[in-house]
């Protein structure tokens, strides 16, 4: 699956063969365990995201909801869009660091963590980056950006 047409995130999930739901689903549980007050799941982009909705912050240059976090299995792996790591070098030097503990490969763009199965996820550091950012520190590095 590269991108969903699935307009709900139950959709989404249904969708996935067995296996590749019950990586989905504890990655995602592990985002909700950790996901600061404020953000809203939905489905967007073809993938589940975590957002601030229009609502609360509308002024965005593409009119979408600031995106925080993302999940989504595709073709040959899943990707976990950390836009903290992509908006805080600290952020990505601690996940890089962590990943080099552990002795693990790390995978990544400019935001895009890609994992070809639960166990090259490290849970902590990951838990850690998606509880850091409270969606008024979101927001502010959002505006900082487009200051420039």
């Amino acid at each position: 699956m590269v991108k969903s047409r699935a307009t709900t995130v139950e959709e989404y999930l249904a969708e996935l063969p067995e296996d590749r739901r019950a990586v989905i689903a504890e990655v995602r549980k592990l985002i909700l365990e950790h996901l600061p007050a404020g953000y809203q799941e939905r489905m967007n982009w073809g993938m589940i995201t975590y957002e601030i909705p229009l609502e609360r912050y509308p002024k965005t240059y593409n009119e979408q909801p600031l995106g925080y976090v993302a999940l989504a299995a595709q073709k040959q792996y899943y990707a976990l869009y950390l836009m903290g790591v992509y908006g805080d070098s600290e952020q990505e030097k601690a996940l890089r660091q962590a990943y080099a503990a552990a002795g693990k490969r790390l995978d990544i763009g400019k935001s895009c963590l890609r994992f070809r199965k639960l166990e090259d996820l490290l849970v902590e550091p990951i838990a850690e980056i998606v509880a850091s950012t409270p969606p008024e520190v979101m927001i502010a590095q959002y505006e900082a950006s487009r200051q420039r």
